[in-house]
């Protein structure tokens, strides 16, 4: 992983000399990117200003990772930009087709890329890894669509790889568990409401507090499906009463335990999408 590291750190560095804007959304990968360039600009003897990292602010993105983003970027002393956008006024996003992340990062992407250009930055680089290009991943086709640059997947970092090299760099986040968007907790063809988003992340913050940092509340109209790590469910069913009335007071009729624990992609599977 040494030489990958080293040509990351080279391709960073040729980057930074024109001003790089990195898409942060406070997971390991973007994390771990954002890291790499003040790390390149400092060997590069570079200045800081050459960085910016800029944070999308929507209805599909938990706040928490907004706030924490709003931290990070303080701590390492960058500028850092929250872009308010609304992915509901696209049709083809509320509509949640197998299409809906090209759509949405479309959207999102275009909005970084008017920033870079009317402050100077002249890549707008971004945190997908090289497992992300194996996956079900309709957004990464919007992005290089707009020449979104991919430094982690170019250089051939695997979500492993990212993880190792954020505890090399002693970044917490080496065990955060991934946060994917809130419309991925809705079957594809269900349309995206902005009450029902609210009400998602309101569940998934309950099953936080109760110590499961590794969730998805699924939800099938009234019903909520909670997925979690097997190895938790004693945990969670030991405070059944507790939990299943907290959802419920959100307003779903049914609370149920998924027994196939959690998974990523849960909806691109029941489609054979992946």
């Amino acid at each position: 992983m040494e030489l990958q590291k080293q040509a990351l750190d080279r391709q960073l560095i040729g980057l930074l000399k024109q001003g790089v804007c990195v898409a942060f959304s406070a997971g390991v990968d973007s994390t771990v990117l954002l890291h790499a360039c003040c790390e390149a600009a400092k060997t590069a003897e570079l200045p800081l200003e050459k960085i910016a990292a800029v944070t999308f602010a929507t209805v599909l993105h938990p706040q928490a990772d907004l706030m924490e983003a709003k931290k990070i970027t303080a701590q390492l002393g960058i500028r850092h930009e929250v872009l308010k956008i609304d992915e509901l006024s696209c049709p083809e996003v509320v509509q949640n087709g197998v299409d809906r992340c090209y759509h949405c990062k479309k959207k999102l992407f275009s909005k970084a890329i008017d920033f870079a250009k009317q402050n100077g930055y002249n890549a707008v680089i971004d945190g997908t890894n090289a497992d992300d290009l194996k996956a079900y991943r309709p957004g990464i086709r919007a992005i290089r669509e707009l020449g979104v640059i991919s430094p982690l997947a170019e250089n051939g970092f695997t979500k492993a790889q990212v993880r190792q090299l954020a505890a090399q760099m002693g970044l917490s986040c080496a065990t955060k568990p991934a946060t994917p968007c809130l419309a991925t907790r809705l079957p594809y063809g269900t349309p995206l409401q902005t009450e029902v988003l609210g009400r998602i992340e309101q569940g998934e913050e309950i099953l936080h507090r109760a110590g499961f940092a590794a969730c998805r509340l699924r939800v099938h109209g009234d019903l909520a499906r909670i997925e979690i790590e097997p190895q938790d469910f004693a945990a969670l069913l030991s405070r059944r009463e507790e939990i299943s009335q907290a959802i419920l007071a959100l307003g779903f009729s049914f609370v149920t335990l998924d027994l196939q624990g959690l998974r990523s992609g849960c909806y691109d599977r029941v489609e054979k999408l992946i």
